[in-house]
């Protein structure tokens, strides 16, 4: 089963490395990315071994949120520049950039792999009936998906609105956290972690909604995200930084 799931995850990002040659845009890594992780529930809900009502939610869920999320990032990357986060990567590793870039789109399907383990620990368990943690999980997961909906329509409003350029959006959402669409995420990996707890070895898929606050804090996310952010809108944005949580949403501060 996992196997199987690699092995198309892997598939998919080597053809959008083939593709994003052609269209020069690396950005398409985060859809193989986000439509690799879908995959995986979709392979646990087909192939796994447990109670098939569970295996069928899981499939729901996983694919649903592989579905709304890549659905998001194509408007975002159809016909658009290339993120600033992988121009500055192309920079940063100077020669055999093809070859790297390879290897990144790789990397991508087996940490989509690695990281769908809820899915699969939970598609294993045979024990007939609903947890009240998995039941919890569904709650978490729903509430997430529309958090994360919710903000990224505020903010594709916001930019669409020509009098709005070069301004910093405070709408919504956007005016407690700096990045509520991130937040609402990382709750979807929580989400997945509660459909698995009930079942055997459920504790040991912990580390996807840690590894994946990790790379939100410090690596792709927010500060990647920032970076280009501050030197784009100047102290416009760096007056945001002040005044709203980062991360978890909160009314803002006010600075005197």
């Amino acid at each position: 089963m996992v196997g199987v799931g690699l092995g198309g995850a892997l598939a998919l990002l080597f053809t959008l490395w083939v593709l994003h040659r052609r269209w020069r845009n690396a950005g398409v890594v985060d859809i193989g990315w986000t439509l690799a992780i879908g995959m995986q529930a979709i392979v646990a809900a087909l192939l796994g071994t447990g109670d098939p009502t569970r295996r069928a939610i899981i499939g729901v869920i996983g694919g649903g949120w592989s579905l709304r999320l890549a659905t998001h990032l194509i408007v975002r990357v159809a016909g658009k520049p290339e993120d600033p986060r992988y121009a500055e990567l192309r920079g940063r590793w100077g020669g055999n950039v093809d070859a790297k870039m390879l290897a990144f789109f790789l990397f991508q399907g087996v940490l989509a792999t690695a990281l769908a383990g809820p899915f699969f620990v939970a598609a294993m368990d045979p024990a007939p009936g609903l947890h009240p943690v998995f039941l919890g999980g569904i709650v978490l997961s729903v509430i997430a998906v529309l958090g994360e909906g919710v903000a990224d329509a505020q903010l594709r409003r916001f930019v669409a609105d020509p009098a709005n350029r070069g301004q910093v959006c405070r709408v919504g959402l956007w005016g407690w956290s700096r990045h509520p669409n991130y937040f609402f995420d990382w709750l979807s990996w929580c989400a997945f972690v509660l459909l698995a707890l009930p079942s055997p070895y459920g504790w040991a898929t912990v580390g996807s909604p840690l590894l994946m606050l990790y790379f939100l804090l410090k690596v792709t996310g927010i500060a990647a995200t920032e970076a280009h952010a501050v030197r784009s809108r100047g102290e416009g944005y760096r007056r945001y930084q002040r005044e709203v949580s980062a991360f978890i949403p909160r009314p803002p501060r006010r600075a005197p």
